[in-house]
């Protein structure tokens, strides 16, 4: 089935394409193999409690032999669903050798479930092979699946010390497996005692054990229920090395998952956020927190549909349709480590412009270039600062993307030049879909589509023809390099007119508002397969394409949740070829790897609080799945705001990394300008603080895109041995420095926050808390949104402006958080905010700041020019105990400080040092 071949597989490859390769080390250990055999000779199980031992055989366990005494006894909460793929009587249950008793009254845990052990696999002896070792695994007889996979290939590979790589495939058939990127950080071979793990293996049935070598303990334990490998039917279980499991988006769930025998599917699909519904994206990792504050992560590398059934043993089950089982495991040990592991497969992410940080505002409904024009006005006017307007497909003439509407939008580029000269930036939305009903040379963009062959093609050949906003549309294969190419002459041509500075593509999962096709879809396997996941619409074609449409690297039922992934890469390479500067690109619809290429933004959402509680964990998720740059719609995009709730919802938006105000069309205008003084005043002021946060922000994507690191972090990656961190998802940090701590609920005007140990200073006064790791009640007055910031650590601010363009000229201020030892440390990446590779041609400055013996000193690491005429014009200092008789700079008197006795705070203004220079700034007591 699918197959794929190699030259085509090459194509998507260049996909991928960057310099160098990861060098996979290969361990050949004599002694080790030896065990194998040992292992090998005699076939063993582990047990758990209430699952007695059995004879060794297998086979013993056909239905005509299956008792409670041998294999049935076995706890609710650790029963593995044997009729996972469709509901079975018990005479059905029992013909395939399950176990089966009904729990009247309970939802949970299956009636017919696998009785311990259960026929499987038998392992082979394991072998060298050129990247680690391989093994066959063999069936004696066929499971209970349709065209079950009687041979398997096995593969485990020791990537690095801490990532280990198992693969599992049919050796006989070529099956769809995704190609990762080129480019990956390589790695110098390492001895096996350097590894965090160690693997067994269980030979009859088939499975294997991953434990954490410092502690013993089982990280993944697949023995606990069968091994399944059918054409179209893949299932793996494993045991769970706690309860605290994070990741498997895109889902409208907190950021600690329920465990209690809940369902996540991975398809994408356009549907707005609510519960036990696949969402945009599909993220096939999660993360564990172990009790101990280590961490471990598991990727499993398949775009097939994917169901993941999680049970309270703890345990998890993947279920996939198609592909292979590609599986990576990441053993941290910390939380961090983890993510950088897991980004080290799949890939750092992009730097974004500098001005993408700032607020962007957009809705459907601006009808008219004039209207679009006033938003702008009106926000300036306000002194409300933004740096990008947006249109929806307003502009598009017959919504056809790649036009503009002559009447409504006729004066399109001049508006983008105004708002160029103004220092603001445009953006606009760009669907895959392309009409193919104009009349014939009217359009080009189909009409050299068809030319150039770049449309998916429906089972018998024709091009597939779906539905979306200008009516019949053709969807482009981006997995076709000539759809590259004819995607970037597309926008090339429309920017020759209309210079934008971004795109934003929305519709990418794809959507189609007619299921499959306007002719339907072929009555196939692929199109109703033996097992469809839990999805909206109940067909893994609701809402898209049919499965069984053809692209150039293989079938849609393949390739649907690459689809987003495929256009982001296009669009990324076609900006950066047609701008030349640093490409912004926001997606909807999202897969690992996607953070190289573009932005994502969290979909539909609805204008209320659980949406504005929910937003928080959505957010983070995504920095745990290598794609920082993310937001919600700020203040809702379906259903009307109210005042209070858009108030609250820019103060948390003025956190998120990427920050919007978008609205849908029938619903009360949303800009700020539109709301009474007061609710304004609070969104200047978040706002503005913001703005004056930005080069700590772009300072932290640069982290995250040199070294992996997260932008908005979950306070258990920063404090992983504190327990109380362990499910926080109201609250989040900014790097390792800022705690935000919003209000998530109407009416409130104090919250509780949970202040981890240390000293936190408010950032906006501050004020010391030293807390033990303790929860606390804050005042938050609508006007407030409380940041603290952490001990030993240093802020670099900007003044803030209307635009970055005018920011960025503004003067310097540092905010000092002194430990309880009187040091503290930041730094500064700054470049000019928008050429392509700035760091890895050297061109950019970076300084570190220094706190320690009551002075603050920069060190210029790396300067380039950027920072020339920039200069530092004060700072604050929080934590110094007493009033200093006097302050220095550069061994120079200052007259201009003030220091606050009740908060401990030192104010130093009318600084004007040069930021590319080497500055101390002293304070004598």
């Amino acid at each position: 089935m699918l197959l794929l071949s190699l030259s085509l597989l090459a194509s998507l490859h260049l996909l991928f394409s960057n310099e160098g390769r990861l060098v996979r080390s290969v361990h050949y250990d004599p002694n080790e193999v030896t065990a194998h055999k040992k292992l090998g000779s005699s076939s063993y199980y582990y047990y758990y409690p209430g699952v007695p031992k059995s004879d060794g055989h297998p086979e013993s366990l056909q239905r005509s032999g299956t008792s409670w005494q041998t294999g049935c006894s076995v706890a609710p909460e650790s029963r593995f669903d044997c009729g996972r793929d469709r509901l079975l009587s018990q005479e059905e249950c029992e013909e395939r050798g399950c176990c089966y008793a009904p729990l009247p009254g309970s939802a949970g845990p299956p009636w017919c479930f696998y009785p311990a052990p259960y026929p499987g696999y038998t392992m082979g002896r394991l072998t060298p092979s050129e990247r680690g070792q391989t093994a066959t695994l063999t069936r004696a007889s066929p499971s209970y699946l349709p065209k079950d996979v009687s041979t398997l290939s096995l593969e485990v590979m020791n990537e690095t010390p801490g990532c280990f790589h198992v693969v599992l495939k049919d050796p006989s058939s070529q099956r769809y497996e995704v190609p990762l990127p080129a480019g990956r950080p390589q790695t110098e071979a390492f001895q096996d005692q350097d590894a965090l793990y160690t693997t067994e293996y269980q030979h009859d049935p088939f499975g294997f054990v991953v434990r954490r070598k410092s502690s013993g303990r089982v990280l993944l334990n697949t023995t606990v229920a069968p091994l399944l490998f059918a054409d179209q039917y893949l299932q793996l279980s494993t045991a769970l090395a706690s309860s605290l499991v994070s990741g498997l988006g895109e889902h409208y769930t907190p950021l600690v998952l329920d465990l209690n025998w809940t369902s996540l599917t991975l398809w994408n699909r356009d549907m707005a956020p609510h519960a036990d519904a696949n969402l945009y994206g599909s993220h096939p990792f999660y993360i564990v927190q172990e009790e101990d504050g280590l961490a471990h992560g598991v990727f499993l590398l398949n775009s097939n549909a994917i169901e993941v059934t999680l049970q309270p043993t703890p345990a998890l089950t993947w279920v996939s349709t198609g592909g292979i089982l590609d599986l990576y495991i990441f053993l941290g040990p910390d939380p961090q480590s983890v993510i950088r592991q897991y980004l080290q497969i799949i890939g750092y992410p992009m730097m974004p412009p500098y001005w993408s940080l700032g607020f962007h505002l957009c809705r459907w409904g601006y009808a008219t270039t004039n209207a679009t024009r006033m938003v702008a006005q009106r926000m300036h006017s306000a002194n409300l600062p933004m740096d990008v307007q947006w249109n929806d497909l307003d502009y598009a003439d017959k919504r056809r993307v790649f036009t503009f509407d002559p009447l409504r939008f006729g004066d399109l580029p001049e508006m983008v030049q105004e708002f160029h000269k103004e220092g603001m930036k445009y953006i606009l939305i760009l669907d895959p879909g392309i009409s193919s009903t104009s009349p014939p040379g009217t359009y080009p963009p189909f009409e050299d589509g068809v030319k150039r062959d770049v449309f998916l093609k429906n089972a018998t050949g024709q091009i597939l023809i779906g539905k979306v906003w200008p009516g019949p549309t053709a969807f482009p294969d981006f997995t076709n390099p000539e759809a590259w190419q004819w995607w970037e002459d597309c926008i090339r041509g429309f920017y020759s007119k209309v210079p934008v500075d971004g795109l934003w593509i929305d519709m990418n999962e794809p959507s189609s508002f007619v299921q499959g096709s306007v002719e339907g879809c072929p009555d196939s396997e692929l199109e109703k397969p033996p097992y469809t996941p839990r999805v909206v619409g109940g067909q893994l074609n609701s809402g898209t394409i049919c499965m069984s449409a053809q692209q150039k690297l293989s079938s849609h039922y393949n390739l649907h949740n690459l689809y987003g992934l495929t256009e982001a890469y296009a669009t990324h390479s076609a900006l950066m070829r047609i701008r030349g500067k640093r490409p912004f690109v926001l997606s909807r619809s999202s897969f690992p790897g996607i953070g190289r290429f573009s932005g994502v933004w969290t979909g539909d959402v609805r204008s209320d609080w659980e949406q504005l509680r929910f937003s928080i964990p959505a957010v983070l998720q995504f920095s745990l799945f290598g794609v920082p740059l993310v937001g919600a719609d700020i203040c809702g995009f379906g259903g009307n705001t109210t005042e209070e709730l858009c108030v609250r919802w820019m103060q948390l938006g003025a956190f998120y990394p990427f920050m919007r105000n978008h609205n849908d069309k029938p619903n009360a205008p949303q800009e700020p300008y539109v709301f009474g003084q007061k609710a304004q005043a609070a969104m200047r002021s978040a706002l503005n603080l913001r703005y004056s946060l930005l080069p700590f922000l772009y300072t932290l994507f640069h982290h995250a895109h040199t070294s992996a690191d997260t932008v908005a972090r979950p306070l258990f990656m920063e404090f992983p041995t504190d327990p109380n961190c362990r499910t926080i998802d109201r609250q989040f940090l900014w790097g390792s420095s800022l705690l935000i701590s919003p209000v998530l609920e109407q009416g409130a005007v104090e919250l509780s926050a949970y202040v981890p140990a240390g000293t936190w200073y408010q950032l906006h006064n501050g004020q010391p808390f030293p807390s033990s790791g303790q929860y606390v009640q804050l005042p938050a007055p609508l006007e407030t949104i409380n940041v603290h910031v952490r001990e030993g650590h240093i802020i670099p601010q900007q003044e803030p402006a209307l635009t970055t363009a005018a920011s960025r000229r503004n003067s310097f201020f540092l905010t000092v958080a002194l430990s309880t030892g009187g040091w503290a440390w930041g730094d500064l990446f700054w470049d000019d905010g928008d050429s392509l590779m700035t760091f890895e041609t050297q061109n950019y400055c970076y300084v570190n700041f220094t706190a320690e013996q009551s002075q603050i000193t920069s060190i210029p690491v790396n300067l380039n020019g950027a920072l020339a005429n920039l200069l530092l014009g004060g700072l604050r200092v929080f934590g110094v105990p007493s009033s200093p008789l006097y302050v220095l700079a550069n061994g120079e008197k200052v007259r201009n400080f003030t220091y606050q006795a009740d908060t401990k705070v030192l104010t130093v203004t009318s600084l004007a040092l040069p930021m590319s220079e080497t500055f101390t700034v002293q304070w004598v007591l």
